[in-house]
Order: C-alpha cells, then sequence, then structure tokens
C-alpha cells in the first residue's frame, strides 16, 4: 500500500512539472507576435495551404525563374506563411539582378494583393495574374463584382440590369481609401432576388482599382500565362526537391537554411548553364 502512495505521489509530481512546462509554453506562444512556437526550429512557421489539414511547419521559399533559359534569378527564404506579401518585393529583385528598365511578371493568384500590385506598378514592373474568386454574392448564385462594368468616363458601374450606381461616399477599410457606388433602383428592380438580400446593392472601389484591372486586363490578353508561368517556375522547384530528398532541408534557423538554399539554387543554376553552353563555352564565359 505504501508502494502504491509513493509511485501516485511521483506521477503527480511529474504531471506537475508538465502542467507547468505546458504554461510557460502557452506564455510564449501568448506573447509571440504571429502566436506560433516551433519545438524543433525556432524559426519555422506554418505554411498555408490549399487542402484543409495539409499544413506543415517550414519555410517559404520564393523564387523568379525567367522564360527563356528557367535559370532561377531571384530568389528568398522567409519564413512568412502566405506569398500575398512578397509579389514586389521577388519582382523589384529579379529586375534588379536582369538589369532591366521594365519587366513583365507572371504570378498565381496566391500572390494577388492590391498595395503588392500597386508596388510592381510604381517599380514598373507589369503584373500578370489572377484574382482570386472570394465574392459571397457569387458563391450564395447572385451577381458578383465582375457582373457590374465600370465606366471610367462617368465614374458609375453598370448592373446587370441596365442600372448606374453612383459614387456616394468613401470609406477606410483596412488602410485602404474604398469608394462605395449605389443606386435607388434595387427596391423596384426585378432581378434584386438575383442581385442582394439588402435594398441596396453596393459596389466597393478600391482608389488604386486601375491597377488591379490592368492586370486582369493582361490576363484577358494572354490566356495563356499561367500555363507559361508553371511550365517555368514549378520545374526548378521539382527538380531542387528532388536533389534535396525527403526532408527538403537539412540545416535549421534562418539565417543557415537561407545559406543551403543559396547554395542548391548555385547547382541548379551550373546545371543549367552547362546544359545550355556546354563546359568550353562555361570555362571560357568565366575566365572572361
Amino acid at each position: 500500500m505504501q508502494l502504491t502512495k509513493t509511485r501516485l505521489k511521483e506521477k503527480l509530481a511529474k504531471l506537475e512539472e508538465e502542467v507547468k512546462r505546458l504554461a510557460a509554453i502557452e506564455k510564449a506562444l501568448l506573447a509571440s507576435p504571429d502566436k506560433q512556437i516551433s519545438l524543433t526550429d525556432p524559426d519555422c512557421r506554418s505554411m498555408a495551404t490549399s487542402g484543409r489539414g495539409s499544413g506543415m511547419v517550414a519555410y517559404n521559399v520564393q523564387s523568379a525563374v525567367d522564360t527563356t533559359n528557367h535559370l532561377i534569378v531571384a530568389h528568398e527564404v522567409t519564413n512568412v506563411g502566405a506569398d500575398r506579401s512578397q509579389l514586389a518585393t521577388m519582382a523589384q529583385a529579379a529586375k534588379a539582378a536582369l538589369r532591366s528598365d521594365n519587366l513583365d511578371v507572371v504570378a498565381d493568384r496566391g500572390y494577388f494583393k492590391g498595395e503588392q500590385i500597386l508596388a510592381c506598378e510604381q517599380a514598373v514592373v507589369a503584373v500578370t495574374l489572377p484574382k482570386p474568386q472570394t465574392s459571397g454574392a457569387k458563391s450564395a448564385g447572385r451577381f458578383g463584382k465582375p457582373d457590374f462594368v465600370y465606366l471610367a468616363k462617368d465614374d458609375v458601374y453598370r448592373c446587370p440590369a441596365g442600372e448606374k450606381l453612383a459614387h456616394h461616399f468613401t470609406a477606410d477599410e483596412d488602410g485602404q481609401k474604398m469608394r462605395i457606388y449605389l443606386t435607388k433602383a434595387c427596391r423596384t428592380c426585378p432581378l434584386k432576388d438575383q442581385c442582394t438580400t439588402s435594398n441596396e446593392r453596393r459596389i466597393k472601389r478600391w482608389e488604386h482599382e486601375h491597377v488591379v484591372e490592368a492586370a486582369q486586363t493582361r490576363l484577358d490578353q494572354n490566356p495563356q500565362a499561367m500555363r507559361v508561368r508553371r511550365q517555368t517556375v514549378e520545374h526548378p522547384f521539382a527538380t531542387l526537391k528532388m536533389r534535396m530528398g525527403a526532408t527538403h532541408f537539412l540545416m535549421k534557423r534562418l539565417p543557415n537554411v537561407a545559406t543551403e538554399m543559396a547554395l542548391n539554387v548555385l547547382s541548379y543554376n551550373l546545371t543549367r548553364v552547362l546544359n545550355i553552353l556546354g563546359v568550353e563555352p562555361l570555362l571560357a564565359a568565366m575566365r572572361a
């Protein structure tokens, strides 16, 4: 009986230690800016993925690949889980590496962010990328914003019923100035049930919406752009992952991982140049 009590006390003591350890982790977690802590690599973070439950704690590798030779002209390793804030940085890095006065960039919808597209426009970088379909109205079977045509000359939107929505006021949303357009004709409109559940349909327009529209226009004019993007940028990633193995990165901590990635990119680019030029021309170019 005494032996049982002793064992119970030991187990309780271990449980109390575990509770204290978990409480310390919780305190550090709440104090962390992004509310994340990795117990294997302090710099790792949860990466956003499209599949539910398919996320992983890892690093986010960005790369810019040229469409002619499929060389990686710029890359960066970050621990930011999403790509939405990476577009302008990578585009400008690629432009600097290529020493070009202007640049055409194609990205997937994960990079879509108005401020990033605007920053690219200001840096003389023409971006082509699709806009994510996030309209609640569209998913509910009602008219979405793309069904409303913006008439720049009159600064109005034309709705599917032919009515014009005029600018009524401007609101600040998450630091963005949004112009609000509406019409009083909604209440008696025969298409109202297909458009809105409110008394009137409102359309929001960002003050720099023209740069987003220009990106969409470029995509409309070049529908093969996304196919070219996949064939260009995804292939080097697949090659690097094959070479790096199932675990990919062997190092820990962001500076070390960045160095490891830089070596892998250098190796990949050297292989590409060897395949394109051959050994002798490459050595001659290196000696020049």
